[in-house]
């Protein structure tokens, strides 16, 4: 329930305030005072987008604040799922800078736009003209008739299962395309594949053919230098191994006069046994050492494969050519791997649309239990308001499931007798179409959370008794939701439990928009000037007191 309503510096409202009663509300005032100005408030307090265009003073910021009191209304879970502290008083702020900069704010949390959009859905509800347009839309329509049945969880039940059908179909369609992509490429990946695989290059080290082929290519003179070396090491009369030899004896005959001379004695052992071994290496590879054409052939293609596939698939040396393969590899094997996941994508989701028919099937079942009950009753209310003639039929056909179910629904009208139903864009005026959804709004009244329902001239096209007739309806509404009307007639006006004017004021320099709520002979004064205009007759004033005597106010005469 909306408990204050405040407005800072927007549009023509310099400062505004309102605390509405809990029952049915009623504003009125000439046209053009600031009535729709202060919806179009409300609606930015609830998430619409703003204008700094709109700001009253263009070097002030705009202000519009909201408090409700949401304790009877189990709204704990949509603030868990914001994120956000709950409290009974609830307070959205929405705030618009000079510079068009726009923040928002529940119980001085800050929040997104969507968040403040959330929030606010399930604390007013505000019926316009839109609305009365969007009456002719068939999902609008299909909505209104699971809220009327109580059939929004049974809906959601569907809506998920129908979300999971799509994305699994999704799924689907997208590995098929990856299968047929896969497809056009198989027979090519799988011939280099195939290369690759027959090149054995897991254990292959280029660097040490290459190195192997250059040794078989220069035995000869390997063999000649190794021999040589040989000789100047251990075989000559100079050799290396005889001096070095010599000099260790000398060393030795020495090293009893100082440690030094040991130590160096010990080091040339050293250096003597090092140059054995050099010596006797060389000489068995020597040996070893003979040119093989045969094997040099043999390593020669072996080189020429390698270099053929690293020319073929761009690459430097031999792990790259193992990194090329592995996602051949990959790429074959993802074909095998694909049909697997068709499989089974296919298979879940023939599953899912199983699912989905079966719950659309219950879900249609219970819809079409409870159109004859809301064509009734809606045309009863329809007869309550002048239209005594009216039919209302709720025109079915089954179609593929979709988001809202499996159900194709059109509301058909007539207000005429033995004349036939027809779509409510064809058959309602739209003083018929204002009246349609008034008595909408009435039956879902108690199937609905909504704490606070604004009502935005919904009396267009009526007048007379029939006007009377909703007031009382609305009166009707108040006593479990809380109203806020705007309107035009007096027989509306005399219907509220409060009443509010709009007025402009004219200062000398600019003009503004002002409310207030009118005491007892303020209505009486208010609702003759709405009967007989700005010179109201005694008749006038007389009528104005037999409306709001209608409610039960006593006026003195």
């Amino acid at each position: 329930m909306l408990v204050d309503l405040r407005i800072q510096n927007y549009a023509l409202i310099e400062q505004l305030e309102l605390r509405p009663s809990a029952l049915l509300n009623i504003i009125t005032g000439e046209t053009g005072a600031g009535k729709s100005i202060m919806l179009g408030a409300i609606g930015l307090l609830l998430g619409n987008r703003a204008d700094s265009k709109m700001l009253f003073d263009t070097q002030r910021k705009c202000v519009i604040e909201g408090q409700f009191n949401i304790s009877n209304y189990q709204l704990q879970d949509i603030f868990d799922s914001e994120d956000l502290d709950y409290d009974a008083q609830c307070i959205l702020r929405r705030e618009i800078s000079p510079s068009g900069k726009s923040r928002a704010f529940v119980n001085d949390t800050p929040v997104t736009l969507e968040t403040l959009r959330n929030i606010g859905a399930n604390l007013m509800d505000i019926h316009s003209q839109h609305d009365t347009l969007l009456l002719g839309d068939a999902v609008f329509q299909l909505n209104l008739l699971d809220l009327y049945a109580g059939l929004v969880p049974t809906r959601a039940h569907y809506s998920n299962a129908y979300r999971q059908y799509r994305k699994l179909e999704a799924d689907l369609k997208m590995v098929e395309d990856q299968i047929a992509q896969a497809n056009k490429e198989l027979d090519y990946h799988s011939f280099l594949l195939n290369e690759l695989e027959e090149a054995r290059l897991d254990d292959e080290d280029q660097e040490a053919l290459e190195q192997e082929i250059k040794q078989l290519e220069h035995a000869e003179e390997i063999k000649y230098k190794l021999t040589q070396a040989l000789h100047s090491l251990s075989e000559s009369e100079y050799c290396a191994a005889g001096s070095m030899k010599e000099a260790a004896t000398l060393l030795g005959q020495i090293s009893p006069y100082a440690d030094s001379f040991k130590v160096l004695k010990e080091r040339l052992d050293s250096c003597l046994i090092e140059l054995h071994d050099i010596a006797d290496e060389v000489e068995a590879t020597e040996r070893r050492t003979e040119g093989d054409p045969a094997r040099i052939d043999e390593l020669q293609s072996r080189l020429n494969v390698l270099y053929n596939l690293q020319r073929k698939h761009q690459v430097r040396d031999v792990p790259e050519l193992i990194a090329v393969r592995n996602d051949l590899r990959q790429k074959v094997g993802s074909v095998l791997n694909l049909d697997k996941e068709l499989t089974r994508l296919r298979k879940d989701t023939e599953g899912a649309l199983a699912t989905v028919t079966r719950q659309g099937s219950k879900l249609s079942d219970n819809r079409k239990k409870a159109f004859p009950k809301f064509e009734k009753e809606l045309a009863g209310l329809l007869a309550e308001l002048g239209m005594p003639h009216s039919r209302i039929v709720v025109q079915h056909n089954t179609g593929l499931p979709a988001a809202s179910g499996i159900d194709v629904v059109s509301i058909l009208f007539t207000a005429n007798k033995g004349a036939q139903p027809q779509t409510l864009s064809k058959a309602a005026s739209g003083g018929e179409f204002s009246r349609l959804m008034l008595c909408i709004k009435y039956m879902l009244a108690d199937k609905t959370a909504l704490p606070t329902i604004v009502f935005d001239e919904i009396d267009t096209g009526i007048s007379g008794e029939i006007a009377v007739k909703v007031g009382r309806m609305m009166q009707q509404m108040a006593k479990k939701h809380q109203l806020v009307a705007i309107s035009h007639l007096p027989q509306m006006a005399a219907a509220g439990d409060a009443h509010y004017f709009v007025y402009k004021e004219d200062r000398a320099d600019r003009t503004v928009s002002r409310i207030r709520e009118l005491t007892t002979e303020e209505r009486v004064r208010e609702i003759a000037h709405m009967i007989a205009g700005a010179k109201p007759s005694e008749n006038a004033f007389q009528s104005a007191r037999e409306l709001l005597a209608m409610r039960g106010e006593i006026v003195a005469a």
